[in-house]
């Protein structure tokens, strides 16, 4: 009998860490979280890097994809060494953690909505005409709604793991068509930086594979079932795949970036992924691009839908925590395992309740309807401000407060950092925070 049967035959039986190639079938939330965290706007950040510098920035990439890691194993060790969920852990370092994370996660869903559908929308619209993408991208999130709305956690794992393989496959493929310098990419491996690329190799550090839905890789663990530090080996492998898959992807795209668009001048905008398609088409016909754009639309789809779930969790756990009376500490192990129907009375963490729960489906309404607004007009100047510097602020905030957490009497002492762990958040708060300042000056000079 499987894991996941076990879950839902026998709520309140313990699960007990999978052992040999059971570790390999029982994988799943890390690989949510490479999907929800790589969009539309990294395949562009890649390409872009890859047509003004070929693959000379392909350590920039492999180096975020080892900060993304550790990161990713920062907030999974969290949840489980501590029993609690990431808000909680913010909640106890003071209000205003949870404070600027409540009016940051409301500005961010807002915009995000239509940034999201209209991502899916571009590759509907390139494959199946007919419609503008505008209203390709309104019936993307209209459906991305009723699929979060009606699916359980162990359907909608399933439901992404295919989507996850087939970009995977699509765009590794097109890698493998375009046929690479070997030479020069391993050349790409040795850090350096070509004059004027620092914005790019920050970028490519910093953004790629790092959102808002890095924090919800520990509600998708709870929903899974696992609890407790001696799940902490299988947490670091589901991570370490999630994001070895990230690397993998991430340099594929800066490969067909810098092969096939070296030295072309692109914007950025999610329309360069369509650029793409059309020189794929002239070189090698069109059956490269129909792979390629259904490569996007899995990218973007599995993107939103890893938004729509996850992001909607941590909303209804801001709530949660915002709710709780001072002081007062939420136990949710047991509750994330066994699904208890009156945890939330309690104040604790019910995965199995909670997407059923109408804060869950009131955020997903948040993400989907009020965005489709921003898809008829241009983002107001003040919004996108708001948005931008909040969005640059999100990965500094993520990664200090990890290291604040995971240094303290707060959290099993199995689980607190080692000077491993410690180098690697130190260094991501150090580069998001520089990230921030560049990001802050640029908006505002």
């Amino acid at each position: 009998m499987s894991q996941d049967t076990r879950v839902q035959q026998h709520p309140a039986e313990p699960l007990e860490p999978p052992t040999g190639a059971a570790r390999l079938r029982s994988l799943g939330p890390g690989i949510l979280a490479a999907a929800a965290g790589v969009g539309a706007g990294d395949l562009v950040a890649t390409m872009i890097a890859g047509a003004e510098y070929g693959t000379a920035l392909l350590w920039a990439a492999l180096l975020g994809t080892v900060l993304k890691l550790a990161l990713g194993e920062g907030v999974g060790r969290w949840h489980l060494a501590s029993g609690s969920t990431l808000l909680d852990g913010w909640r106890r370092l003071g209000r205003w953690a949870t404070g600027f994370f409540a009016v940051y996660i409301v500005i961010w869903g807002f915009v995000y909505g239509a940034t999201a559908m209209s991502a899916v929308g571009l590759p509907l619209n390139a494959l199946f005409g007919g419609l503008s993408v505008r209203y390709w991208a309104m019936i993307a999130g209209v459906l991305g709604l009723a699929l979060v709305w009606a699916q359980r956690y162990q359907v909608f794992e399933r439901f992404i793991t295919v989507l996850v393989a087939l970009k995977f496959v699509t765009v590794v493929s097109v890698a493998v068509l375009v046929t690479p310098n070997l030479g020069e990419l391993a050349s790409g491996l040795v850090p350096r930086l070509p004059v004027g690329s620092t914005v790019y190799v920050l970028g490519l550090i910093g953004g790629v594979g790092g959102t808002i839905t890095m924090a919800a890789y520990g509600y998708w663990m709870f929903a899974k079932g696992w609890k407790g530090t001696g799940w902490l080996s299988m947490m670091r492998l589901d991570n370490a795949v999630g994001y070895v898959m990230t690397g993998i992807f991430v340099v594929a795209m800066l490969i067909v970036g810098s092969t096939l668009l070296l030295g072309q001048d692109l914007t950025e905008s999610d329309r360069g992924l369509l650029t793409l398609g059309e020189v794929l088409a002239a070189d090698y016909g069109q059956w490269a691009r129909v792979l390629f754009l259904v490569g996007f639309l899995a990218v973007t789809t599995s993107s939103l839908l890893g938004v729509w779930n996850g992001v909607s969790l941590l909303f209804a756990d801001t709530l949660r925590t915002l709710r709780l009376p001072h002081g007062k500490r939420a136990d949710v192990a047991a509750d994330a395992a066994v699904g208890d129907e009156d945890a939330a009375e309690r104040g604790a963490y019910s995965a199995a309740a909670v997407e059923r729960s109408w804060p869950f489906r009131g955020y997903l309404i948040w993400l989907t309807v009020p965005p489709m607004a921003l898809l008829f007009i241009d983002r107001p100047f003040g919004l996108t401000l708001v948005y931008g510097v909040l969005g640059s602020v999100f990965m500094p905030f993520l990664a200090i407060t990890l290291m604040l957490l995971l240094n303290s009497s707060r959290i099993a002492r199995e689980g607190r950092s080692g000077w491993l762990s410690n180098t690697l958040l130190g260094a991501s708060s150090l580069l998001f925070l520089t990230l921030l300042v560049t990001d802050v000056a640029n908006r505002l000079g």
